[in-house]
This record gives structure tokens, sequence and C-alpha cells, in this order.
């Protein structure tokens, strides 16, 4: 192969005032090309996602109506169920979308917005980044009447019936009679509030008593109760016509229908979402109708088009040929989180925000559009981790605060775990951790052996894992490196993190002999775990590989002395990393043994020991036996960080070939659900793994896993403030710019022949 490298500089522009200013914006601007349906969808599950701040909704025309579900970040009930806002029909006379030979549904990516078209017909659809709205536009040559409603499953009580327990935090172990408790409803003449206000006791209150904690109640953070989620519906051209009742993928639902006061070749539909902690639903109505008053529909959707064209100028990833597909979905699932980007809470690992009609998923789940499997305000470690990764690369650090404050809000209560059962500080995240920082109940264990650590987890999968918070320590201490973020409002939370492993690892030390350290002056980390997999471990090496890089990188050289020696194995006289010193049984497939690779970055490309951990990924019989790239598994990440090109391309090919359903990334089940935002957050990472990497002496390696017949152009992220942008063309390598210009000096272009 020939390999060419050229650089362009922007600073050395032809200095001729328009074609300088051309120029820049052609060298400066990337858009993405829209995606487009040119036919009407069957149902839900041929949904399209829209979206903005932190809302979502899946958009859809089926028999002539335009439906959309309206979701939002933190819409929690008193079970911890992710509600939808509702569901919205559109229905128009006449009607463009029948049998329309130029129906046209597409996603606006650069605008943020989806558009339908048909027979003379726009309808525009779009959430407002900056603030909790969302505006249907409807534009017609001819005058038209609408007929919109505003549709609810949760106009009643409902029993959780079985299975139905797993879109809330009591999963298997329903009580009898649980409810999901109904809505409150009003209607005026062009107007509709819904809202859904939680009711006591919460499942804060039983999990609290369940695992012992009523002492400390009082100083618990609590995110559920008096928390009151729904919205407003208008429109000026509207007036109220009556209550219709329907079922849809069979759930019963009634409908409070509007119609058009008269035939316009204009309309527009305006819906404000409101959730919030308050005393009265006056406050909550008082909060929606200061949303209101902020609209200037005009100026609004200027600044939320521009807000979407920075977010596709910050990186991108476009490949050319056979692996078209791979960065067209890499694309619209950064799409589907930039919807959240302004959110209070973390994207959920198990659909976000876009999770349609479960029937859908599953034919037997003939549940409400609530459900998910997984739980709503419950929220996976292990899981949520691989959506927020991505983002340091793509550059999208806003929406990485979310996950961040997450855990800063429920640090105390994950503090007072550690003194409340063992008189000891730190923070004791668990896994299946609920939004309230306690385990969640059902994983925690209802039927527990009256001498059992009160502390733990009762669960074979769950047991003395609480190592995945040391990750987003690690995510927290690298927006530092990566974009000059302020984190002096982390530092409690990394110490606190720390902490904990140093006094609980000396304390079950101290409970089982005289010394709290061993021979050598370390902890001894047992029982700990690799992962879900190894269980009743001792010294797993994700653990230690977590420990030794946060405490390095946070300068606490007096706890790094005392981390053991990452932990090796020799199988067919091949040395390799070992998932622990000893484990008793394996619980899951998840081969840890490789988290030294990837997140830890210890072993890699460029960097010592790379043998001994490519042994680990192409000779350990656990790696082996575990390979796949389905839902979290992580083998195309692992595959890429060890520079192993073959395997990272097979691997990216399945991990982002096109999904189930119509909407190419709506992948799932998995492991979880669907969409499974998991799946495409590591698919996210081994595709930006493929094409960049960073040593520890800062160099910047191009293309360290990169297929030479793959033409690419990207522009990601690096440590240190750092941005690449390149391209690969022909077997010819163009730097087009590195910023800082400074770092061009550390660029080494690694792409085999």
């Amino acid at each position: 192969m020939k390999l060419t490298t050229f650089f362009k500089d922007k600073t050395n522009l032809v200095p001729l005032q328009w074609l300088g200013v051309l120029l820049l914006l052609l060298l400066c601007s990337f858009t993405e090309p829209d995606f487009t349906w040119t036919t009407p969808s069957q149902n839900s599950s041929e949904s399209m996602p829209c979206g903005g701040g932190d809302i979502g909704m899946n958009v859809w025309v089926e028999n002539g109506d335009l439906l959309f579900y309206i979701a939002r970040s933190g819409a929690f009930d008193e079970n911890n169920t992710l509600l939808k806002q509702g569901r919205i029909r559109v229905r128009l006379s006449p009607n463009p979308f029948l049998n329309a030979k130029d129906f046209k549904q597409t996603l606006k990516l650069n605008e943020g917005y989806v558009e339908i078209y048909a027979n003379g017909t726009t309808i525009q659809l779009w959430a407002d980044v900056f603030k909790p709205l969302i505006h249907l536009e409807i534009q017609s040559k001819k005058k038209i009447s609408s007929e919109i409603s505003y549709e609810s499953w949760r106009y009643k009580d409902r029993l959780i019936r079985k299975n139905e327990g797993q879109q809330n935090s009591y999963k298997w172990a329903v009580p009898k009679d649980l409810k999901m408790n109904k809505d409150s409803v009003l209607v005026s003449e062009n107007q509709i509030t819904f809202f859904h206000r939680n009711a006591d006791p919460t499942i804060f209150d039983i999990t609290v008593a369940q695992q012992n904690m009523e002492s400390v109640k009082s100083h618990l953070y609590n995110p559920l109760i008096n928390l009151t989620s729904g919205g407003k519906m208008w429109g000026d051209n509207l007036i109220f016509k009556g209550i219709e009742n329907g079922v849809y993928a069979g759930t019963d639902f009634q409908a409070w229908v509007f119609k058009s006061k008269q035939a316009t070749k204009k309309q527009t539909l305006n819906i404000a979402l409101e959730i919030s902690q308050t005393d009265n639903i006056t406050q909550w109505t008082s909060n929606v109708n200061k949303t209101i008053s902020s609209i200037n529909l005009k100026q609004d959707k200027k600044k939320n088009i521009a807000w979407w064209n920075e977010f596709w100028n910050r990186s991108f990833i476009r490949i050319e040929g056979e692996a078209s597909d791979v960065s067209r979905n890499y694309t619209l699932f950064r799409y589907m989180l930039g919807c959240n980007a302004h959110s209070q809470w973390p994207t959920r690992f198990n659909g976000g925000l876009l999770t349609f009609d479960p029937v859908f998923v599953d034919s037997t789940f003939v549940f409400t559009p609530d459900y998910r499997k997984w739980g709503g305000g419950t929220f996976t470690a292990q899981n949520q981790r691989l959506l927020y990764w991505p983002m340091l690369k793509s550059g999208d650090f806003d929406m990485m605060s979310a996950e961040f404050d997450f855990y800063n809000r429920i640090l105390k209560n994950a503090e007072l775990r550690s003194k409340f059962y063992w008189g000891h500080s730190g923070a004791c995240f668990t896994e299946q951790i609920e939004n309230f920082g306690l385990p969640n109940p059902s994983e925690y264990g209802w039927k527990r052996p009256d001498n059992f650590d009160k502390g733990l987890e009762y669960n074979a999968w769950l047991e003395y894992l609480w190592d995945t918070s040391l990750e987003f320590c690690q995510m927290i201490l690298e927006t530092k490196s990566y974009n000059n973020a302020d984190i002096s409002k982390y530092k409690p939370l990394i110490e606190s993190c720390v902490k904990f492993f140093d006094e609980h690892y000396q304390y079950l030390a101290s409970q089982r002999g005289r010394k709290s350290l061993d021979g050598n002056g370390q902890l001894i980390l047992y029982p700990s775990s690799g992962g879900e997999t190894y269980k009743m471990a001792n010294n797993p090496s994700s653990t230690i590989a977590a420990l030794k890089v946060v405490l390095k990188e946070i300068g606490n050289d007096s706890l790094l002395k005392k981390i053991p020696p990452i932990q090796y194995r020799t199988i067919a006289g091949k040395t390799m990393i070992s998932p622990a010193k000893t484990w008793e049984r394996k619980n899951n497939t998840e081969p840890t043994q490789l988290y030294p690779v990837f997140p830890w970055r210890i072993y890699g490309v460029e960097k010592d020991s790379l043998e001994i951990a490519r042994n680990t990924y192409l000779y350990d019989p656990d790696a082996l036996k575990f390979r796949n790239h389905v839902g979290w598994k992580q083998d195309n990440i692992f595959a890429a960080c060890l520079g192993l090109t073959d395997e990272a391309k097979k691997l990216t090919m399945l991990k982002l070939a096109n999904g189930p359903h119509r909407f190419p990334a709506f992948w799932g089940p998995g492991f979880d659900w669907t969409p499974d935002h998991n799946w495409g957050g590591s698919g996210m990472i081994g595709l930006q793994e493929m094409l960049l990497q960073t040593t520890d002496d800062g160099k910047l390696l191009l293309f360290p896993a990169w297929p030479r017949e793959w033409d690419v152009h990207f522009k990601l992220h690096a440590p240190q403030e750092t941005t690449v942008e390149a391209e690969l063309k022909n077997g010819v390598v163009t730097i087009i710019s590195v910023f800082p210009k400074e770092r061009q000096n550390d660029v080494t272009i690694l792409i085999q022949n």
C-alpha cells in the first residue's frame, strides 16, 4: 500500500476575505446526511427517535395518523417506573398520508427535528434543547383541519401483572395488589393538563425499611417524595371535542380529543413538560406556566438548530463503502444520546427515552408503554458506564455531567451505608443502585438470613461488586484533561470512593484475623468480585487495575502502595492476565481479566506487556468462551485497544450492524431491553478506539486497529484538550487538523499494510 501523509493547517488559508471565509466554513463545518423513510410505519416498533434537552419521542405514521410517544428523563413514579408522559395522535382532514406516493419521514440530524411530508403538507416535530417544550408545526398548501388526541393508559389505576414488575424496582418480587396509580387530567377549551403525583409510601420508604436504615432515614436523599411529572398541551386553533376509548398494542387507553376551530394552512401544537418535587400542585402548575411564558417560537427554533449544528461539528466518523452502515449507525445512536444532553438524570442503558410498546419486543409482554426490563429508577452501573465512556472522544462533555451529578447527589447516602453497617468511612456504591443511592431492594434480597451482613446484597451476581463507581471517577478525571473541566465539586466523591476500598477491606481482614494487611503491607481484596463473573474472588485484576489508575491520577501515593499487583497465570505456555488470584465460581460471561486493557488502559498499543494482554484476548479459555458482540459485550473494544485489526473489524461490523427494527440503531434486546443503549455505547467506543488511541506519554496514535480498505473521515477528541481530524482515502492518510497545533508533533500513524 502506498502511504502518504499530508498536513493541512487552517491557519495558513489564503488571505482573501471571501475565499478565506468560504474555505474556513468548508474546513470547520460538517453536516450529517438526513435519514429518510419513504413509506409509513406499521406500528410503534417502526418509530423514529426525536428529542432534545431531556425529552425523547418515538415518532411514526400509521394508517394515516401521526403518532408519537413523549418521555422525559426523571419522570419516576412511586414504584420507580420511568413513566411515559403520554401518546399524541394527529389526524388531518383531508388526510395527506393515506396512499401518498410522495411520503417522506425524515430525521433532520443537523437541525434536530423530524419532518414528515406528503401531498403538499409538511409537519415538523421538535423538542427544545434548552426548555422542556415540544413543538409541532403543520403547514399545508391547502387549508386542512386537524383532530389531535392526548392518549393515556394511566386514566385508571392498573394492577401490576406477573412479569410487569420488571419496569419498576420490585422486579420479580411484586407485592400483592401493587398498583400503578392513575394520572390526573384536566381539560379546558383548548388545552389539557396531565400529571402524575407520587403517592405515599414510595419505593424509597419501602427500601429504607427493608435495609434497616430507618434510624438515619431523615438524613437520606429522597428524589421520589412529592415528585410530580406531566405537562400541558394546547393549540390556539383547537377546541375540546370529547373523550374516546381505544386499544393500542394490547393496552386500553382513553383519548382526550381536540379538533380545529377552523381549517387553516398553518397550525401549531405545543406541549410544556414539568417535573419537580413540590409541596402542592399549585406550585407545579406555576412552573409549567413559567415555561410557557418563555416561548418565542422563531427564536427558540433558531437557537435549537444552532445547538445541533454545533453538536455535529464537535466530532464525527464517516466511513465509505462496505462499512458505511457502521458509521451511519454510530451517528444515529449518538443522536439518541444527544436527546438527553441537558438532563438532571443519566440516560438509561435499557432504552433511554425511546422505548416503545413491549409487545413488539417480546410478544408475551402485553404491557403498557411504560414497560422496560431492569427498572426505571434503577441504574445498573456496569451498563451505564458504556453510554458515557464514548462521550470523551466524541467531545460531548456537557452530556457527561448528568452521570457525574447522579453520583454526587447520592454520595451522602452511600457514605451513610458504610458508616451505618460497618462503622467506617467511604462511599459504598453497589450495582443495581436506586436513584436514591441504596441497592435495588429485590437485588438486596427480600428473603435474607438473619445473620447475613446487612450492608451486602444477598445476590449471587452482585455480592461484593462495588468497583464500577471507580470508572465514573476516572471519567471525571479525564474530563479535566480532555476539556479542562473544573472537577473540584467531584473531588470528595472520588476520594470517598477510593477510601471505601481501603477502609472496608482492612475492616474485613480484621474480622478474620489480627492483621488488616498482607505480608507485603498491601490490601487483601477478599471477598471481592471480578464484575458479575468471578465471584468470591481474591484480588481481582479488574479492581486492582481500577484502584491503581485512579489513585495514580489523584496522586494518592500512600494508598497506591497498598494496592497489590495485577495477577497473572500461564496456560499452554502463554502468560496472560488472570481474573484474580483465586475465585470460587463463575456467575456471568464478562472477561474482566481484560479490564486492565479497557477501561483501565494499563495494557495497549505501544505499551509495555502488550503480548501478555494479547495472549489474554487470544488464548484465555474464558475470554474465548464468552466472546460475543451482543449487548454490553466489550470484545470489539478489547480487540481495538490491543491493535487486533481483523478482530476489531469483524466484531465492529457485527456490533454496529443494523438492529432488528426499522430504525437501524434500535438494537436489542440483548441482555437488557430495546433500544439497547449499552449495545450502542460499546459499539461507539470500539469504533473510536480503532481510529484514535493515546499513550501515557501523550502520543496520538492514528488508525491503531483500522482496516486499510475502509476509507474514512473523522474528527475526535483526545487528552490535553486536543482534537484530531484526519482522512484515509485510497491508502492515503491526510491529517486535516490537529488542535492545538503543537500536538501535530505527537501524531503517529499506525495502519497495517
